[in-house]
């Protein structure tokens, strides 16, 4: 028996099988503070802040057996006590410190981007330069900093990283470059000192891409957004769910309103159905049918959020009734004094972090996941303030990322769906609490 360390050694960790995926399965035990992906041989590393975290993960995993997308993970004490930042890059030309990074990505299954680039890479310095290119090697990139040291920080932080879930891996060098010159500000290349640079209004770009890591939009040659669904390549749509979309979803519908009926017209209303349906996409508005009161439509940002909400909520109980749910003969609903507009809204969730929310779309499930929750708050005031929706089997608090979060069990999917619900965007001691359905199967 190997030795108790906060370092977990993960298993028959599948190609499907996602970082976020591994976060779910231990961040219920404790703060996570590295994780590492060994693909080549099917496994990962996880470590947690503390050895009573994992003692904790591994003494339940002994009686549950840990599943992930359906296949068993294997679970153990790692030989490591410490996770240190492993190089990859021992041969490469760069192990001298500079403030400029060569960047390979590999298995890139997204277009990258500037803007992308940008937004991986700043948080950890001033970037000061950008520019990308096509070599034998793959797509690369060119990364100047302002300084030595925020490139250091950079390397350290992301090598060996993905920038979306199971694809787009960074494989970072130090460059040999003293100074980038950058002749145009485009989707290629960027010198955030000199915003006046022009363009290069050349047509076509050779690299077409997302104008924004955490919108699910891509430039077209003609460099208008254009929603997600409609993509050319269906590879990019199915990185969004680890290599696949999820068992009935073509990711090619175009229909974006949806109709729902057989709702429960005494407890129903649009800011409830917003709660639930924005789990599956951003909302522009919702219309309650006066003439059938227990029909509604709801008009989703783009037809592939349409079709998961079809997908994942047909049938689905709401107080005491299961809902029908299927594609609108309207393809939008027309703004009136009827309607209830979302598009503006700070609760749609997919504004940020939309592969992510993607990631996590599923029926309802018995258990949600509540976020942005107080610092101080108990267990106790979570089943205060939850527990008229319903029989709570289990409850449980932890932090990520120094954040209060929890996990509650409902002893029924009704119960957890009414929970959402009703509750999703309340306040609680002040703050605005956030809630969707966790796939896991026990706290």
């Amino acid at each position: 028996m190997t030795e108790p360390s906060k370092v977990i050694h993960v298993r028959n960790v599948g190609p499907e099988i996602s970082e976020n995926d591994l976060l779910q399965l231990f961040q219920p035990f404790g703060v996570i503070t590295k994780l590492v992906m060994l693909r080549a041989k099917n496994q990962a590393l996880i470590q947690m802040q503390d050895i009573p975290s994992a003692v904790n993960a591994l003494q339940f995993y002994a009686n549950v057996q840990p599943s992930i997308r359906g296949r068993n993970v294997y679970v153990q004490f790692s030989s490591h006590q410490e996770l240190t930042t492993m190089d990859q890059n021992t041969q490469g030309r760069g192990d001298e410190p500079n403030r400029i990074l060569l960047v390979t990505i590999h298995h890139m299954l997204y277009p990258i981007t500037v803007d992308v680039l940008h937004q991986v890479f700043s948080p950890h310095g001033f970037v000061e330069k950008i520019v990308t290119f096509q070599k034998s090697a793959g797509f690369q990139a060119l990364i100047q900093y302002q300084s030595r040291q925020s490139a250091v920080v950079a390397r350290t932080a992301l090598q060996g990283r993905n920038i979306y879930d199971g694809c787009c891996q960074l494989d970072i060098q130090y460059s040999n470059l003293d100074e980038l010159q950058v002749n145009y500000n485009n989707e290629r290349s960027r010198d955030f000192t000199n915003p006046n640079l022009p363009t290069e209004q050349k047509g076509r770009s050779s690299q077409p891409g997302y104008g924004d890591a955490g919108g699910m939009y891509a430039l077209q040659a003609t460099g208008r957004a254009v929603p997600f669904p409609q993509m050319a390549n269906a590879a990019a749509i199915a990185a969004a769910f680890g290599g696949g979309l999820p068992p009935g979803i073509s990711g090619t519908n175009d229909r974006c309103t949806v109709l729902v009926s057989n709702l429960n017209p005494d407890r129903i209303d649009e800011d409830k159905l917003f709660n639930l349906f924005s789990l599956y996409g951003n909302i522009v508005r919702i219309k309650l049918l006066r003439n059938k009161p227990d029909h509604a439509l709801i008009q989703m940002g783009d037809g592939l959020q349409a079709e998961l909400a079809v997908n994942f909520l047909k049938g689905a109980m709401l107080f005491e009734k299961p809902m029908e749910v299927n594609f609108s003969k309207h393809p939008n609903i027309t703004q009136g004094a009827d309607t209830h507009e979302y598009i503006n809204s700070n609760l749609n969730r997919f504004n940020r972090n939309a592969q992510k929310n993607y990631r996590y779309c599923c029926s309802p499930t018995k258990m949600i996941h509540l976020s942005t929750l107080p610092q101080d708050l108990t267990e106790e005031e979570i089943v205060s303030h939850l527990e008229e929706h319903g029989t709570i089997v289990n409850t449980k608090l932890f932090e990520m990322n120094g954040k209060k979060q929890a996990l509650v069990l409902f002893e029924t999917e009704e119960q957890a769906t009414e929970a959402l619900v009703c509750k999703h965007a309340t306040s609680v001691s002040g703050s605005i609490i956030r809630i969707s359905f966790s796939q896991l199967q026990a706290i």
